[in-house]
This record gives structure tokens, sequence and C-alpha cells, in this order.
């Protein structure tokens, strides 16, 4: 049986509509569910109805696609669809899925979809984090070794506050520094032990021990806020023991 993968397309060019239209018909695992001129349509059908993926454009009327990616709880995987290359930067920051650049082709988009649907079943396998023999568990250390630039840093999971998703590097804040290793998400993730650490948004991974408060779909390390995404929500509080 196939999977079937819900997918909203928002972008103010009806060509460029169609397209992507047209290469999601190639792929039978994709559904498209609706195809809207602009943001505040889409913001309609997202509060209506389930979306996995969502394509969106950048530069559209009323409100542009990374403000309104903003407003967005929770939102579905993002593939950016531009003729801008210079709003990657931005867009990564978001954790967006990929960017595709107009006008790209069939084979360039197949690759982003696979990378959305990558993640969507790697979340829908273990929300709170992966499993545990691939968290390093059970080997005894109390640190890493990461690459940043030249360097390698010695880092103690002690001092680890948590890491955030940043386009194509990972932020890892600590106590006394805060360091960008060209890493994805997803490795910064597996050299984190999940005795230790917690996925708690798909964007975010943190130190259990460094937790101050719980409020609703907030976690307070100190005085950092950070959103606890809804389908991480039971997982995390479950490995609280709550």
């Amino acid at each position: 049986m196939i999977n079937r993968f819900d997918c909203l397309i928002a972008d103010d060019e009806p060509i460029a509509r169609e397209i992507i239209e047209a290469y999601c018909g190639h792929l039978t695992q994709l559904n498209v569910v609706a195809s809207c001129t602009n943001a505040l349509e889409a913001k309609a059908v997202l509060e209506q109805q389930h979306v996995d993926i969502l394509f969106l454009d950048i530069n559209m009327p009323v409100l542009d696609g990374i403000s309104f990616l903003k407003t967005v709880k929770d939102p579905p995987q993002v593939i950016f669809t531009t003729a801008y290359k210079e709003y990657a930067v931005n867009a990564f920051d978001l954790a967006a899925c990929d960017y595709l650049l107009k006008p790209f082709s069939l084979d360039r988009f197949m690759v982003a979809v696979d990378k959305a649907i990558s993640q969507i079943n790697r979340m829908s396998a273990s929300p709170s984090a992966t499993s545990s023999s691939d968290r390093m568990e059970g080997k005894g250390e109390d640190y890493t070794f990461m690459r940043i630039d030249s360097k390698i840093y010695k880092l103690s999971y002690k001092d680890i506050y948590y890491a955030e998703a940043n386009g194509n590097y990972t932020k890892i804040v600590m106590q006394q520094q805060t360091l960008m290793p060209a890493m994805t998400f997803t490795a910064v993730e597996q050299q984190l032990p999940g005795s230790l650490f917690v996925r708690v948004h798909r964007s975010f991974i943190i130190n259990k021990a460094a937790i101050s408060l719980i409020e609703g779909n907030r976690v307070y390390i100190g005085k950092i806020e950070i959103p606890v995404g809804s389908n991480y929500k039971e997982a995390f509080l479950k490995e609280l023991g709550l």
C-alpha cells in the first residue's frame, strides 16, 4: 500500500501552480488538496485540513511566503519555490525542508519531495527522538566531538542547553557559548544521547537536565523559551515520566 501525502500549493503565478500540480501528478504518493493564489488562502486551508507538504512561493502579494510561514504554528514540511535566490538564507532559518529556484526541473522537484517524505516518515517513526541505539546509548561518554570550521571542539553534554535547526547548519546553545557546526540537524541529533536529550519540536532538541519550567506548549531553559510541537508533546511528557 502506497502512503499518500497531502500537498498544498501557494503561488500567485498561474503557470507556476500548474507546473507544480503537473509535477505532483507524476508522483503517485502525492495528493494536491488545494492550490492557492496567496498566503491568506493557504492559511484558511491549513486551518481546515491536514497538510503534509506545503509548496510555498515567497514573493506573493498581501503577505510574502516567509512572513506567512512565521505565523503558522507547527507547519507542515515546507518546500519554498521562488525565482529569487537571495531569500534562501531566510528560508532555511525557518527550517524549510528545501528551496527550489524557479525554473526547476522534475528531477530536482523529486529530490525536494523525497527530503520532505523522509522527514515525515522519520518523525512518524519516532516523534521524540531517534532510537537509543542510534543515539549512542550505553557507551558511557559524557561528551562528544564536533568539527566547526578548522577546529574540533570537545562538548560536554551537561553544558549543552539545546540544539536548533538553522538551515544547513545547526545552532548549539551552551552555557558559555553558541556554536554553529556545518552539520544537519539530524546529524547533530544522532550525536546527542537519548537518555539526556529529547526532541520537543521539529527544529529543537533540548537537554532534559536544563529544563526549568514547562507551561502549555512552551518549555523554558532559564529565560529561554522553546516551543513544544503538537506532534512531540505527548512523547516529550512521557519521556519525563509525566
